[in-house]
């Protein structure tokens, strides 16, 4: 029953009564999707953080609860979340500061915008993970003096921190001009020298694997640099010097840069590792003659990520296209070709170029039309869900091509309700495409009731409100719980129903 419950609380057309009722005997799992609904009062939300104290983080961080509301004292969860928002007390920040629960403190050293003997009091807190939180967050002065902390793990996250100024970021990347971090994770727990294996068998173990320590802290180095390469505000100068580094981790984090110099994008372009060059493929720090040299690569991911660079040449692009998989998505370079870019393509002798250009959904109907009559089924499929078509039009797809292009088909916006059901009629009609029937707006109710025997599209269908009522009021009791709520959740169950569905207290 909790599930149909769970289901009343998210359908729209609850009546504000039913909720109230709702409220009364909501646990968790109900509270969730109360906190959800559009509709919901002030007052609402106040009676149901009372009701459910989960509930109450939940409301605080969506804004339906104010510091009026909060008890920081009985609520801490909900006061923290307000803090995070910059909605609760300055007071409640002295608080929780001193809070004997560490991971409530590190929650406020998270928050933004905390008086500055807060954030002092955190700066100073005997759990590094506190000190670490707010090293990852403040501001660029308080992340210079925590960049000498004694501690490797404060210091990885001033490394990570955008804020921080440069010149501190080079500092903590090379280790110049820092004294020597004191103590690390991996010293904290264990006798060094100790490497942590990857197969770990101890239950309660939290190192990361390859964590290790010999004295010199070398596996929080190696992420505070990784941080420092990763992290924009680090220079580039700073950064280059790691293009042949041994490690593997830091020539990707550099590889993923946007500001590299064209000699060192050559550089990682041989690097033997494919996943450097593959990330080296995303960057927009790479010119053209670049790219036509990663677009032989024999990695299929660096074509395919490359074939998402949005300064890919087209001719590039057209020859990625037949020899990579690339899947049905509109790739940057096709959204941002010109008009003679796209008449060009759309009127390629190679289909994989006309295949691209189908995706976009802002043709101009000369050009729609022409791919929609395409020979290649390929190209139809990308094109079938293309705004303006016809139902003329797409039903001369679904004869030449059949169930090839069913689910594109019924995924058209501009699909009528006769030929969604006849598509949901016909015995070979892909799962694929009863599922986007079932989710169509315009999908008419005997439609709708052959989706009901496709598992995957039952209960999409049980939610659609062009559903009749009683076949709906019989799917609130469906052997299946996702069907039975999502029957609960449909704005036309009528209210009779939902009443009686609801427990008087």
């Amino acid at each position: 029953m909790n599930h149909v419950l769970c289901g009343l609380a998210a359908n729209v057309s609850l009546p504000s009564e039913l909720t109230d009722r709702l409220i009364a005997l909501a646990d968790e799992e109900i509270a969730a999707d109360l906190a959800d609904r559009a509709d919901l009062s002030h007052a609402q939300a106040v009676a149901l953080a009372s009701r459910v104290e989960e509930s109450a983080a939940r409301l605080a961080y969506a804004g339906r609860l104010t510091a009026a509301d909060i008890d920081p004292v009985t609520r801490p969860d909900a006061a923290l979340a307000l803090l995070a928002e910059r909605a609760g007390h300055p007071e409640w920040g002295r608080l929780f500061a001193a809070d004997p629960d560490a991971e409530r403190r590190e929650r406020l050293a998270g928050c933004p915008g905390l008086p500055a003997d807060v954030v002092e009091t955190l700066a100073a807190d005997p759990d590094v993970r506190v000190v670490a939180e707010l090293a990852l967050w403040t501001t660029p002065e308080v992340a210079a003096r925590l960049a000498a902390h004694p501690h490797a793990e404060v210091r990885r996250a001033v490394a990570a921190n955008e804020a921080t100024p440069p010149a501190v970021l080079v500092a903590l990347l090379t280790g110049e001009g820092l004294p020597p971090a004191r103590r690390c994770l991996v010293c904290d727990r264990e006798e060094v020298p100790f490497a942590h294996g990857p197969q770990c068998p101890r239950l309660d173990c939290g190192l990361p694997p390859g964590a290790s320590c010999d004295g010199s802290h070398e596996s929080a180095r190696h992420d505070t640099r990784l941080m420092a390469i990763r992290n924009p505000a680090t220079p580039t100068d700073a950064v280059v010097n790691f293009v042949d580094h041994p490690s593997l981790l830091l020539r990707r984090a550099l590889a993923g840069r946007p500001d590299l110099p064209s000699q060192v994008c050559a550089r990682l372009a041989t690097d033997p590792n494919p996943g450097v060059r593959a990330d080296l493929a995303d960057s927009p720090a790479i010119d053209e003659s670049l790219i036509r040299v990663l677009a032989t690569d024999r990695d299929h991911e660096v074509r395919r990520r490359l074939a998402r660079h949005p300064h890919v040449p087209l001719d590039v692009l057209t020859h990625l296209a037949g020899t990579t998989r690339i899947g049905a998505t509109l790739l940057p370079r096709i959204a941002s070709a010109s008009p003679e870019e796209a008449e060009k393509l759309a009127g390629s002798p190679n289909p994989a170029a006309r295949t691209l250009m189908a995706q976009r959904r802002d043709l101009p109907p000369a050009l729609r039309d022409a791919l929609a009559a395409d020979s290649d089924a390929k190209v139809v499929t990308s094109v079938a869900p293309h705004p303006g078509l016809s139902e003329i039009q797409l039903r001369t797809m679904l004869d030449r091509h059949g169930v090839q292009v069913a689910a594109k088909v019924a995924a058209n916006p501009d699909a009528t309700a006769a030929l969604l059901e006849h598509l949901a009629r016909q015995p070979r009609t892909a799962r694929k495409a009863l599922r986007e029937i079932a989710r169509h707006p315009r999908a008419p109710a005997p439609a709708l009731l052959a989706c009901l025997a496709d598992t995957r599209a039952r209960p999409l269908a049980a939610a659609h409100p062009a559903l009749p009522p009683p076949v709906i009021e019989q799917l609130l009791n469906d052997a299946d719980r996702r069907v039975a709520e999502a029957a609960a959740a449909n704005p036309s169950l009528p209210r009779t129903v939902m009443s009686d569905l609801v427990p008087r207290p």
